[in-house]
């Protein structure tokens, strides 16, 4: 083997190894998802393309207002597999949520609310949010499966994938997501 072939080919192998280690790095930090449904509309649409920020929550707490992915024990009937799903952290641990009369209360006063479709929040929910858990719900209340349902509930802290920070499909809609 000449020594020109040995040089391409050690060329060749470092260029694959410096994109195996930069993949692993980008996706220890980031994962790609896609939305699956109407949930969090109009906020999310059916198959936008997210990355999420898997380092959010390493050293903060999720905040009342972040958009995030969590993993679940429902099942997708599609695939069989377990479902991730994007909801929206309403409560935090320790807070005492009320919903009845169509109205989010948290510890007494009622959630301002203007990124949900539709005016109002079915349920008659009363509990305190138990430590290290949040309680997440979709942005289209009436079609969404969220912290609301038995099968459900409040989401353990440790289930939470990351963070939404960014849209990448539909083009048109390229940017932060709040």
């Amino acid at each position: 083997m000449s020594s020109k072939l040995k040089k391409e080919i050690f060329e060749w192998v470092k260029t694959i190894a410096v994109a195996l280690v930069l993949a692993a790095i980008i996706t220890s930090v980031v994962a790609p998802t896609i939305v699956s449904g109407e949930s969090m509309y109009p906020t999310l649409k059916d198959k936008d393309y997210l990355f999420v920020n898997k380092l959010s929550y390493k050293t903060k707490d999720p905040k009342r207002g972040d958009i995030i992915v969590f993993k679940t024990d429902l099942v997708d009937y599609e695939s069989g597999k377990k479902k991730d799903l994007v909801k929206r952290v309403i409560a935090l641990p320790g807070e005492h949520l009320v919903i009845k009369d169509n109205q989010v209360i948290i510890d007494g006063k009622v959630l301002k609310e203007d990124y949900i479709h539709d005016a109002y929040t079915d349920g008659d929910i009363d509990i305190i949010v138990p430590e290290n858990h949040i309680f997440a719900m979709g942005d289209n209340r009436p079609n969404s499966g969220d912290s609301r349902q038995a099968n459900l509930g409040p989401i353990n802290e440790d289930e939470i994938i990351g963070k939404v920070v960014v849209r990448l499909y539909p083009f048109n809609t390229i940017g932060t997501v709040k």
